[in-house]
């Protein structure tokens, strides 16, 4: 998951760190030893081998948020296929964009791009209630319209957006994902079905999960950095084995000997795009959240280098999320923006080239086209999956309180910002569907989303309670001590 940084403090670029930080300025920068520099070019077979570890690192969590919401919304084996295989092929086109550049679109920056988890909550209730016509119709408006107005205008709103706000955020995110993630462990949908919450399916859910955090713990460098991925390695495999020796049915590969080596993208799949008000606004609100995460992202990069990103290098990076998200919405595919894990990679390795990420790209588009592969991610039992959202969940939400309690001083404003935003982000995720039946259904849809009220709370609370974090009121001192002592203190 991303971590936003505020541009106007020190950052700080660890080797060890897999996420950005923001420091106060009694902070020192620590530098990365960088092995290649941006605009340098390792040899061929290097590049290449550097280029699958950053595919390696990213294609769970991008695939599994089109295997989430899919699910969710009831899609057939040769829908959930297709959604994988164009979320890859534009996940891939858009990272050769920001990377490489093209004229205004493009950071120029070594930053892989992926789905996002931002949006699965909206995509399910939204694709539940008015369908996926109307959730890719969304997109497409929405991607465009306010990831380039925010790139255009984006030194005026930066400020409304500090580490209290995106954490927040980021730590409903998480929180909202666990639910799901335990569902799917417990075999996925229906949950009223003969294999929902059996032994055998909860025990594969534990298994990738003890996997992932035993690697992640007891190990060091490539192991521990794709420790999610060989946990669902190690889970499918169980999983096939449990198919072949006791009969039953967990991976059928049926469909991948059914689906073709090679398609091409079929825009409209899910019918004619509908637009809708409350849709958009909900997708709108979205977009504004992962602009900023993206903005997070890409000073993590350049912060390698002991500088910010230019705006241009700003623009360049939203203009692209906004507009493969959009484009991509026309073919079935969920909003693309950038990946915080591979934004640690570049600070763990130093290689800080951009034709590297290129190579990623590359091979994330050569996925896309082939249906095969998006087969095989559909053959991956749910309870393997479940496993892996239970971690990928839980990490998210401990970046965002992470990212709060490093950066936030604890005391009653801050906390009073925190209670009332998570109340609320947590009381509409939990409450039942018959809470909001009185409500209108545009009402119904906005509200009843956990990371708008969250979001949306933490904005309107933060900007207009006095406080350091306030873009009206910053530098102003709090009205009372902090609860413990602030990151950074000489005592």
């Amino acid at each position: 998951m991303h971590t936003p940084i505020v541009s106007n403090r020190v950052l700080c670029a660890d080797a060890e760190q897999l996420y950005t930080e923001v420091c106060t300025d009694r902070y020192v920068r620590v530098g990365v030893d960088i092995e290649y520099g941006i605009d340098e070019q390792p040899p061929p077979l290097k590049a290449v081998l550097l280029g699958l570890q950053h595919l390696a690192v990213m294609i769970v969590p991008a695939t599994a948020v089109a295997y989430v919401v899919g699910g969710a919304v009831g899609l057939s084996a040769s829908d959930l296929t297709y959604t994988v295989q164009m979320v890859l092929l534009f996940s891939g086109i858009a990272t050769v964009v920001q990377s490489y550049g093209a004229g205004v679109v493009g950071a120029r920056l070594p930053v892989v791009l992926g789905s996002s988890f931002t949006f699965v909550g909206a995509a399910i209730a939204i694709g539940n209630n008015y369908g996926l016509a109307t959730v890719f119709g969304s997109i497409l408006v929405t991607g465009v319209l306010v990831e380039w107005l925010i790139g255009w205008q984006f030194k005026r709103i930066e400020a409304y957006f500090p580490p209290l706000v995106t954490g927040l955020v980021v730590l409903i995110i998480g929180l909202y994902l666990v639910p799901i993630g335990f569902e799917y462990a417990a075999g996925g949908a229906p949950v009223d079905g003969p294999q929902f919450g059996t032994l055998y399916n909860l025990g594969l859910a534990a298994l990738v999960l003890v996997v992932a955090v035993v690697l992640n713990l007891a190990t060091d460098g490539l192991a521990r950095i794709l420790s999610t991925l060989a946990a669902i390695v190690v889970g499918y495999v169980a999983a096939i084995a449990l198919t072949l020796g006791s009969g039953l049915e967990l991976v059928s590969f049926d469909a991948v000997g059914q689906a073709a080596w090679l398609a091409l993208p079929q825009p409209g799949r899910f019918g004619v795009p509908e637009f809708r008000p409350v849709p958009i606004a909900t997708f709108a609100f979205l977009f504004l959240v992962s602009a900023m995460e993206t903005v997070g992202d890409m000073s993590g990069v350049t912060s390698a280098e002991g500088r910010n990103p230019t705006n241009e290098e700003f623009r360049g990076g939203l203009f692209t999320d906004g507009l493969f998200s959009s484009v991509g919405a026309a073919f079935g595919a969920y909003p693309i923006t950038s990946f915080s894990q591979n934004v640690g990679i570049v600070n763990f390795t130093g290689v800080l080239s951009r034709y590297v990420v290129t190579v990623t790209g590359i091979l994330l588009a050569v996925l896309g086209l082939s249906p095969k592969v998006g087969a095989v991610v559909t053959t991956i039992p749910s309870a393997v999956f479940g496993g892996a959202v239970l971690l990928m969940a839980g990490m998210v939400a401990a970046s965002g309180a992470r990212l709060i309690t490093i950066h936030c001083e604890m005391n009653r404003r801050n906390m009073t910002v925190m209670g009332v935003s998570l109340g609320l982000g947590l009381g509409v995720a939990t409450a039942p569907s018959a809470a909001f039946a009185q409500l209108p259904q545009w009402a119904s849809t906005f509200f009843s989303q956990a990371v708008i009220m969250t979001g949306l709370s933490a904005l309107l609370l933060n900007t207009f309670a006095p406080g350091t974090q306030s873009p009206l009121f910053g530098g102003e001192p709090e009205t009372e001590p902090p609860l413990e002592e602030p990151v950074g203190s000489d005592d």
